[in-house]
């Protein structure tokens, strides 16, 4: 029974990913939730997780075209530089605090998408 879920976890998870949401608002609750993994335990399975997703939907959107190049080549230099920053932070923060802190941001975005007004055309 155990290998159901994850097979459902690992299948919606990756359908997240590969439409650019990110898998990790599936991935890293339900790796707490269900599983009972600490907060960094959860996101350091998200981030290796992560990397082979991540290349299958780059794949997939640079073969339609769905990457503007210019604002990438700007993001990545200071993504990177992100990166480490919050990996340091996130290693060294009581897991607790980190889990409120990641389900605040989710509900956030999730506030924000449900409210964003579409642009008129």
């Amino acid at each position: 029974m155990n290998y159901i879920i994850y097979i459902l976890i690992g299948l919606v998870s990756g359908i997240v990913s590969g439409m650019g949401i990110g898998g990790g608002t599936i991935l890293i609750p339900a790796l707490t939730i269900v599983y009972g993994l600490e907060q960094q335990q959860a996101q350091n399975v998200n981030l290796i997780y992560f990397i082979p997703t991540a290349i299958v939907a780059l794949i997939s959107h640079f073969k339609k075209g769905n990457i503007e190049k210019q604002p990438v080549k700007k993001l990545i230099l200071f993504g990177l530089a992100g990166a480490v920053l919050g990996s340091i932070i996130a290693v060294n923060m009581n897991p607790d605090l980190l889990r409120r802190f990641f389900g605040g941001f989710l509900l956030l975005m999730g506030t924000y998408e449900f409210f964003k007004k579409e642009p008129k055309e």
